[in-house]
């Protein structure tokens, strides 16, 4: 059947159309019963092949209908599965870069105020008064939230966020009204981001511009919020942003712009008027094309902007706008400030060394070191000092002198009161910028004896010890000339005088003889331990005519020595620094001193340069080394007024080269220079005429207002009379048990070899009489002795 089936299969489609429209049910005629059989056999065939051909079609179209649904639903779910796993990913990628940043930054976000840019180091004078600034890396100054004027508040939040206080930190409608007004504009002229977000950049993230850093804005936005208040956000933006012209922070755009001043408590910011405020507000967002100072157009522009976004928003009325347009456009509405000029350079650089030194950082990582340093300086004060070191030196024009520098210090704390460098720091003719109070080295002349004579007393001798003031050289074996013969600076030889009187008029050869009984060693020791920590030149006998070069800093503090009763109390000028962020602060420890000489001896001292009787021989009456309260004129006619008792000694050099003046009070010492900083020699200025001036009327501002008190007697002190054995008497301080006893003499030899100088290299000799060299120096109660020229009477050096 097979076989047949496929025959038909094969036959019938040819002859299909032709078969199929005469089939019906009737029979038909045949010629034989044979044929009708075939017929009936054919017709079932026929049948039969129809009925499987539309199963066939039918089972086609049903399997094309599956396979039409299986691909359609396939396709589907492959797109589904597609989606999912990129739905995945993107959860994957999405809480990964949360994740990341989380990790990265979370620790900033919590320390948040530790990111903020530290202050620049400001330095003030012990009374609050602002000296000076590091500026080189711009200018900041933190302040509080409620030390901004509300203008300023205002004004920022009025131009930079408006739903600050209400949004969460993203501020979704802003960012897409700012993506519009970009594209309209076909340049970024808003940018959309809050002040949480630019904060968060500031601080954060870094202000790279990229999707990157745009997205880690967003991710960390919460974590602000949920750390900090809305005002410690503004409070931080505010001291963070950048205002253009190195001002870093709203405190110091306001010094920076409108010369305003912080005081203690009350910074600048807190006196920005609505016009300064609402200036200040529009420069963040691009402080180069917005700075008022050099695109006034543009900045104004901007200006105009912040005031009318203050008005729309409720902040202020449209006539509170005008009359702040009004402002801004009067003459000096920007003024700039005073306090970028540094009040007391030389002094300020001197602390920024000790800093350096003690916090072993660079003067690049002390401008952001956020250190408000407060120092011992007297601004008030040096003021009127250098005004008066200017005018005198201006009045001494003619003797070829240009400059002097001056150090005031209260020897009982060791606090430098005033310290110049010069008298003009900016004047490049004098070389105003380099400090000789701390740096120069500079040959002290005479006032290096009291070191020299306090080391005598402190071996027994006293302001009475006798001397002779005679033709005397010393012998130096090993040195370059060995023969070593001094000479006084009036050229002449004054005889016999005590201690007292050589000291006070500083004569030169009495102080060699005094030297040589004293020992270098010991003296030098004795100006060690006083002060003279540092010097140059080597020590001989020249030292005690001021042969080795000091500072004026250690020289002054070291004549503090006998003002504080032999108590060496170092000298500083540092009271107190604070670390602005975290409020450490270091204090300048207490400091008792050391005690270097007794207080006789230092009274003993005191005594003799305060005794101004004997110094008139080489001084004269009226000289400036009194503290008279009236004018030399009004001295001169009579009238001293009001007498400070005070201690005082000149030096100068042979050469007119350097010139001083070191003295001290019951509360101040001070020290004075005076001279040219090339080193080239004064025509005949003096210790009295060049520094001592500066010195006097220095000295009587420093204690304008203070009680007059003299110099208090430490008791342990005899005063005696002394009879020599050549019959000369005389009075004064001795310590108990040194009271010459000329029964046994003493006769140990000084160090080194006196001879007598030749003959050319003498100074006049000076024919003594009855009437002594000074005044009350001493008198005879015998025969006067000789011409005064040698001195065997035993009990005189």
């Amino acid at each position: 059947m097979s076989s047949e089936t496929s025959a038909d299969n094969t036959r019938q489609p040819a002859t299909l159309p032709h078969t199929a429209g005469t089939i019906s049910s009737s029979p038909q005629t045949s010629s034989s019963p044979d044929t009708a059989l075939h017929w009936q056999q054919h017709k079932k065939l026929l049948v039969r092949h129809l009925l499987r051909k539309h199963l066939r079609r039918g089972t086609y179209q049903h399997q094309i209908s599956e396979r039409f649904w299986l691909i359609l639903s396939s396709t589907l779910l492959a797109l589904l599965a597609t989606t999912l796993s990129f739905s995945a990913v993107a959860s994957y990628i999405t809480l990964r870069f949360y994740h990341d940043t989380q990790q990265k930054y979370i620790p900033q976000v919590a320390s948040l105020h530790d990111l903020l840019p530290h202050d620049n180091l400001k330095m003030y004078d012990s009374k609050g008064v602002f000296l000076g600034q590091l500026a080189d890396q711009g200018i900041h100054t933190s302040v509080t939230l409620n030390q901004v004027s509300r203008g300023m508040i205002n004004a920022t939040v009025a131009i930079e966020d408006k739903n600050f206080w209400t949004n969460s930190g993203i501020d979704i409608l802003r960012i897409i009204q700012a993506a519009i007004e970009d594209l309209r504009q076909g340049r970024v002229v808003e940018g959309g981001s809050t002040i949480t977000q630019q904060l968060i950049k500031n601080l954060v993230v870094g202000n790279e511009t990229s999707i990157t850093r745009k997205l880690e804005e967003v991710v960390l936005t919460p974590d602000i919020n949920s750390h900090y208040s809305k005002p410690d956000i503004l409070e931080m933006y505010l001291n963070s942003i950048y205002y253009g012209e190195q001002a870093y922070g709203v405190d110091a755009a306001a010094s920076l712009y409108f010369g305003l001043e912080d005081r203690p408590g009350i910074p600048a910011s807190s006196h920005l008027s609505l016009a300064q405020a609402a200036m200040l507000a529009g420069i963040p967002s691009s402080p180069d094309a917005f700075d008022p100072l050099q695109h006034p157009k543009a900045g104004f522009a901007r200006f105009q902007i912040v005031l009318d976004a203050m008005a729309s928003q409720g902040y202020i009325t449209r006539q509170q706008a005008q009359d702040a347009a009004r402002e801004a456009h009067r003459p000096n509405f920007f003024k700039r400030p005073t306090n970028l000029q540094n009040r007391a350079p030389h002094f300020f650089n001197f602390v920024l060394k000790q800093l350096e030194q003690s916090f072993h950082m660079t003067r690049a990582q002390l401008s952001r070191s956020d250190m408000s340093v407060t120092t011992t300086l007297d601004i008030a004060l040096q003021d009127q000092i250098q005004k008066i070191a200017q005018q005198h030196i201006a009045d001494m024009n003619d003797h070829n002198l240009t400059n002097a520098a001056e150090v005031l210090i209260d020897f009982r704390t060791g606090a430098i009161r005033s310290l110049l460098g010069s008298i003009d720091y900016n004047n490049k003719s004098i070389d105003g910028q380099f400090d000789v109070a701390t740096q120069g080295y500079r040959q002290p002349g005479s006032s290096f004896k009291p070191y020299v004579y306090v080391t005598a007393f402190a071996q027994g001798s006293s302001p009475a010890q006798a001397i002779s003031d005679e033709p005397t050289t010393i012998l130096v074996p090993g040195s370059a000339d060995p023969k070593f013969t001094p000479q006084n600076y009036d050229r002449h030889y004054h005889g016999h005088m005590t201690i007292r009187c050589a000291l006070q008029n500083s004569l030169n050869i009495p102080a060699v003889r005094t030297l040589q009984h004293v020992g270098i060693s010991a003296a030098m020791k004795t100006a060690h331990d006083m002060g003279i920590t540092s010097y140059e030149g080597t020590p001989g006998y020249s030292l005690v005519l001021g042969g080795l070069g000091v500072r004026l800093l250690d020289h002054t503090s070291a004549f503090g020595t006998f003002a504080n009763n032999g108590v060496h109390v170092p000298y500083y000028e540092i009271e107190k620094i604070v670390i602005q962020h975290n409020h450490q602060t270091f204090g300048h420890p207490l400091n008792s001193g050391t005690r270097v000489i007794s207080p006789q001896l230092a009274y003993m001292m005191t005594s003799v340069l305060s005794d101004n009787r004997d110094r008139l021989p080489e001084f004269f009456d009226c000289n400036v080394l009194e503290l008279y309260g009236n004018s030399q004129q009004s001295c001169y006619e009579g009238n001293r007024g009001q007498v400070r008792p005070a201690a005082a000694k000149t030096g100068t050099t042979d050469d007119f080269r350097d010139n001083w003046t070191l003295g001290y009070t019951t509360d101040y010492v001070m020290g004075v220079w005076a001279g040219n900083d090339n080193n080239t020699p004064m025509n005949n200025v003096t210790g009295v005429m060049g520094a001592a001036p500066i010195w006097h009327d220095s000295m009587n501002v420093a204690e304008e207002g203070k009680p007059i008190r003299d110099f208090a007697n430490p008791g342990g002190l005899q005063w005696a009379n002394v009879t020599y054995p050549d019959g000369v008497k005389t009075s004064d301080w001795f310590i108990p048990g040194t009271i010459p006893d000329f029964t046994q003499v003493r006769t140990e030899p000084p160090t080194g070899t006196m001879l007598e100088p030749p003959e050319d290299k003498q100074p006049v000799k000076k024919q003594e009489t009855a009437k002594p060299y000074c005044p009350g120096d001493f008198s005879y109660v015998s025969t006067p002795p000789g011409n005064g020229t040698t001195s065997p009477d035993p009990g005189w050096w």
